[in-house]
């Protein structure tokens, strides 16, 4: 089989083909400096404050499976098939907030608001499995976040709030369409790119 000599992905609601990147390139600073995404935060850049939290999704035995990724320590090259979900790409049905983001700012759950995207998207992985979490539940989906400002606490209140506000979101009705389209793109092909 010929080698293929692009990765692709899904980036929120477009295609993304890349012919050059190295080894070492992080999908963080493809986010905010070649899609000029900056909602994503550069914290630590060492996967340990959750600054940069994005979903990644993943064609899986179960479907379109999402996870909550540390975007500084994720190499660009490995979401190659996936479908990268940024906090732009965030939207309740009628266009408007998000019930995770709903939930967060009607229980005053961003100061500085530096780590508020990251917690927003562990939230959001949270919510879509389970709109209505334990307190338990919150605080293990957020172990990777950190904040200084807030104190947690109505972090957590609007994690058990976010249910309250809505359960269905535009990205969960569109899973059908994205699952479609990372399962044309699955080749089988060995992946061949190097920076230029």
């Amino acid at each position: 089989m010929t080698p293929r000599r692009e990765i692709r992905f899904l980036l929120n609601d477009r295609p993304v083909h890349l012919t050059q990147l190295a080894a070492t390139d992080m999908l963080l600073d493809h986010l905010r400096l070649d899609q000029r995404l900056r909602g994503t935060k550069e914290g630590c850049a060492e996967g340990d404050c959750g600054a940069c939290t994005v979903l990644v999704g993943r064609l899986g035995a179960q479907g379109l499976e999402y996870a909550p990724v540390n975007a500084c320590i994720r190499a660009l090259a490995s979401c190659d098939g996936c479908h990268v979900v940024t906090v732009e790409h965030l939207r309740g049905t009628d266009g408007g907030l998000h019930p995770v983001q709903h939930a967060m700012v009607e229980h005053h759950a961003s100061q500085c608001g530096f780590c508020t995207p990251g917690f927003v998207m562990a939230l959001y992985a949270l919510w879509m499995e389970n709109p209505h979490p334990t307190e338990a539940q919150i605080e293990t989906a957020l172990q990777g976040n950190l904040c200084r400002c807030t104190g947690y606490a109505p972090i957590i209140r609007a994690g058990l709030a976010m249910g309250d506000y809505g359960t269905t979101d535009p990205l969960m009705e569109e899973r059908a369409q994205v699952a479609a389209q990372l399962n044309a793109w699955q080749d089988g092909a060995r992946v061949e790119v190097a920076r230029g």
